[in-house]
C-alpha cells in the first residue's frame, strides 16, 4: 500500500520528503489507471530509484486528461526536487559564442541535457501526434522533455491538436509552455523519417523544423534565445554528420536574414554530436 498522507502535509507540498511526493504521485496515477481498467500493481517500491521508475512509467503511459491542481502541486513540488537533484539549472548568459562575427556572435554550442536548460525556449523533436513518446522509460528527447515538464504538457499539446483537426505536418512546430521545466517555451518539432539516404525532400523538410522554430520565436516578444537538440537523428534515423551540416546551414541562413534578433543554441547530449558540431561551426566560421 502507499503512504497516506493527511490534508495539512498535502497543503505544503515543498516540506513532503521526495519518499511522500512519489507517494502521492503514484498512488494518484495508479488509481487512475485502475479507473480506466488496467491493471497495476498496488506495491509502492522500496527504492527512491525504483518508485522514480513507476512515477515515469505511469507518467509516460497517461492519456492526456485533466487533473487535480492539488495533484499539480505536488508534481511540481516534486519535479523541482528532481531537477536540484539532477544538476540544476544550465544558465545561458555566460555561453561563449562560436564567433565573433555576424551571424557566428549569436550561435552557441553546448553538451548537456536539454530539460535543465534556463533558456527562453528549447526544441523538442516531437513525433506528428505531438503527444509525447507513450514508450515507458523510453530513452529520446520527447520522452524526458514530457517527463520533466509534467502532465500538463501532454493536455496542452492533446487541445492544440484537437482545434489543428490533424497531425502535425512534417517540418513545423507549435509552440506551448514549459511547465515544470526550466525554461520559458517548448518549441515541438516533427522532423522527417529516413531509412538509409536522406532524399531530397527530407533534407529540405528539416532544414524548415530549424527556420520554422525561429519564425514562430520571433513572434515572441520574450523569446531571445532558442535551444536545439539534434532533430531527426535518434530514431528517425537522419544520418548524424549530414543533419548536423543541414542544420547549421539553415541556422546560419536565417540568422543572416534576420541581423540582430535571436541568439541559438545547439544542445548536444552526447560526445559525438558535439565533435560534430563543433567542427562544422568551426570550419564555417574561418
Amino acid at each position: 500500500m502507499y503512504d497516506a498522507l493527511d490534508s495539512d502535509t498535502l497543503s505544503n507540498p515543498d516540506a513532503l520528503s521526495e519518499r511522500e511526493q512519489l507517494s502521492y504521485l503514484i498512488d494518484v496515477l495508479s488509481k487512475e489507471r485502475v479507473v480506466r481498467g488496467a491493471v497495476m500493481n498496488p506495491e509502492m517500491p522500496e527504492t527512491l530509484e525504483g518508485a522514480r521508475r513507476v512515477y515515469q512509467d505511469l507518467v509516460n503511459t497517461r492519456p492526456p486528461e485533466p487533473v487535480s491542481d492539488e495533484y499539480l502541486a505536488i508534481e511540481g513540488a516534486y519535479l523541482r526536487r528532481r531537477l536540484r537533484e539532477r544538476g540544476d539549472v544550465i544558465a545561458t548568459g555566460n555561453l561563449v559564442p562560436i564567433g565573433s562575427r555576424p551571424p557566428d556572435d549569436r550561435t552557441f554550442l553546448i553538451r548537456g541535457d536539454i530539460t535543465r536548460l534556463g533558456a527562453d525556449t528549447i526544441v523538442n523533436a516531437a513525433n506528428n501526434s505531438l503527444l509525447g513518446c507513450f514508450v515507458p522509460g523510453h530513452f529520446c528527447i520527447d520522452n524526458a522533455i514530457h517527463t520533466y515538464a509534467g502532465v500538463q504538457l501532454r493536455l496542452y499539446c492533446s487541445d492544440l491538436m484537437e482545434r489543428q483537426g490533424e497531425r502535425e505536418h512534417t517540418g513545423y512546430a507549435k509552440i506551448t509552455p514549459a511547465f515544470n521545466l526550466p525554461s520559458t517555451y517548448v518549441l515541438h518539432t516533427v522532423g522527417p523519417i529516413v531509412d538509409g539516404t536522406p532524399t531530397k525532400l527530407s533534407r529540405t523538410t528539416l532544414a524548415r523544423c530549424y527556420t520554422s522554430c525561429l519564425d514562430i520565436s520571433l513572434q515572441h516578444d520574450d523569446i531571445h534565445e532558442v535551444a536545439f537538440c539534434c532533430i531527426s537523428t535518434g530514431v528517425f534515423g537522419f544520418p548524424r554528420q549530414e543533419a548536423a551540416q543541414i542544420a547549421v546551414a539553415a541556422v546560419r541562413g536565417w540568422l543572416i536574414d534576420h541581423p540582430g534578433t535571436l541568439r541559438v543554441i545547439f544542445d548536444v547530449f552526447k560526445d559525438e554530436d558535439y565533435a560534430i558540431y563543433q567542427g562544422i561551426l568551426c570550419e564555417a566560421t574561418s
